[in-house]
């Protein structure tokens, strides 16, 4: 379901990358889109399943 949402650690996995790199990712501005529960700096992240999908297509690069 592309509307599902996903924590850091379900996109880490699905993007072969470390949460460690989603959150620099999120830092420099970087990365899938992502939402956050509150304004709080602690909140929780959620990433949609669309929005993974687009990054990873845009992303994708072919051996040559």
């Amino acid at each position: 379901m592309d509307n599902e949402w996903l924590t850091p650690l379900e996109v880490a996995a699905q993007l072969g990358v470390h949460p460690g790199t989603l959150a620099n990712w999120r830092y420099m501005g970087l990365g899938p889109s992502y939402t956050k529960r509150s304004d709080h700096p602690n909140a929780a992240v959620r990433y949609r399943q669309s929005d993974v999908n687009d990054y990873a297509r845009q992303t994708h690069r072919s051996a040559v």
